[in-house]
């Protein structure tokens, strides 16, 4: 059941707004924002919290699970998991009021976890593209909720389920959706769901699919499960490839693209590496074990990888330079969280629930704010968008605070 605190106040809601509006706008449609990059073009938003913390502008619970929050036009978007049922919810962004939601039956699936959706909703025009841990594939109306079309990962494409199911947002580009399952990706038609190609069955990695162009061919790059692959769109043909294994199968964060160099991380003492594409080939520039992304990304900022180190319930938060791997700083006492970043700032989310505003700074760590708002496994990255930040836990406590 949805819950929520408001705002009672007239003349708080109507200061709030004007607030709001007075900031750059900025959406946050996909998993990691619309440019997949987690970094977001909103400006202005932050100004020094009081000691009391922030704003806090309404409370939801959602359901058990771990993807994070889509925005767009107004609307939130999440996913969580009660009773062996998924259920998609469509929220007021501004006053987290329930417009509609969407449930099916689908195991919670505790495996080291507690279970629930790991995907992202994926908002593309007046659609919202879901994917749960079990494999069902949903295109919803966003206005409504409606059920468009409905395809299952397993039963319909004989694709092999990972150990902890399949846990990457769904692409949406063009006339296509993409969908990190298989050896190298599936590509579905965005208004059927029929299939356009598919690259095997094997089970695939846990991380969303990316786009990027390279010599003029648009492509995916999927982070599977012992390879990095980047495929056509059109055609799923492969144009270029490089392997990186993991214990387990784990490569849960995404690829992060800056020109024709990739950087990849995986946790289990993995580590990381930067590869440049050229003619079709990836060669190793680094590798080392600076940053182990047991599943939280990085975001790139100015040359500067900045990220979380270490897999659950040790390591640090951490900044590396691109060129060289090499370790700019390391700050301890925040695990296993989320984090984006924001006209030259970190936005973290820690795994106890600590929100830290931070300079993306690769001198040093310099902490602008932080406050305690929630509590439980906070695993997700937080999402700041229009004014707003957007948090949640495992159990589903989903909350949202001014920036400013």
């Amino acid at each position: 059941m949805l819950t929520m605190k408001s705002i009672n106040s007239p003349l708080l809601l109507l200061t709030l707004c004007g607030n709001l509006v007075s900031l750059s706008a900025s959406d946050w449609p996909i998993y990691r924002g619309a440019k997949q990059t987690g970094v977001s073009d909103e400006k202005g938003w932050f100004a020094a919290w009081p000691e009391t913390g922030p704003r806090t502008l309404w409370k939801a619970s959602v359901g058990t699970g771990f993807n994070i929050v889509s925005v767009s036009n107004g609307k939130l978007f999440t996913m969580g998991n009660a009773a062996d049922t998924d259920t998609v919810y469509c929220l007021d962004a501004a006053t987290g009021k329930e417009l509609w939601k969407f449930s099916y039956p689908c195991k919670l699936d505790p495996n080291m976890f507690e279970g629930g959706p790991t995907a992202t909703p994926t908002v593309d025009g007046n659609t919202v593209y879901t994917s749960s841990r079990y494999g069902h594939i949903f295109a919803l109306d966003a206005a409504t909720g409606k059920e468009l079309w409905k395809k299952h990962l397993m039963q319909d494409f004989g694709m092999a389920r990972p150990a902890w199911g399949f846990s990457g947002s769904v692409l949406a580009e063009g006339n296509l959706v993409f969908i990190n399952a298989g050896d190298a990706g599936l590509a579905l038609d965005k208004a059927t769901g029929n299939k356009v190609w598919q690259n095997g069955k094997s089970a695939g990695g846990y991380s969303t699919p990316v786009a990027a162009t390279y010599d003029g061919t648009r492509t995916v790059v999927l982070f599977g499960a012992k390879t990095v692959t980047a495929v056509a769109m059109a055609d799923g043909k492969k144009v270029w490839e490089f392997e990186w294994k993991t214990s387990y199968d784990v490569n849960a964060a995404d690829p992060i693209l800056a020109g024709n160099q990739v950087f990849v991380s995986s946790g289990y003492n993995r580590g990381c590496a930067l590869f440049e594409v050229k003619g079709g080939q990836a060669t190793k520039v680094w590798e080392n074990a600076n940053m182990r992304n047991h599943f939280a990304n990085c975001v790139l900022v100015e040359k500067h990888i900045y990220g979380f180190d270490g897999n659950t319930g040790g390591g640090s938060l951490k900044c590396l330079d691109l060129a060289t791997g090499s370790v700019k700083w390391s700050q301890s006492g925040m695990t296993t969280g989320g984090l984006m970043a924001a006209d030259g700032k970190l936005v973290i989310l820690a795994d106890k629930g600590k929100l830290v505003i931070a300079e993306a700074n690769p001198e040093a760590f310099k902490q602008l704010a932080s406050a305690q708002v929630l509590t439980g496994k906070c695993w997700t990255m937080p999402v700041l968008s229009n004014g707003r930040i957007y948090c949640r836990n495992a159990k589903g406590d989903l909350v949202c605070v001014a920036a400013k």
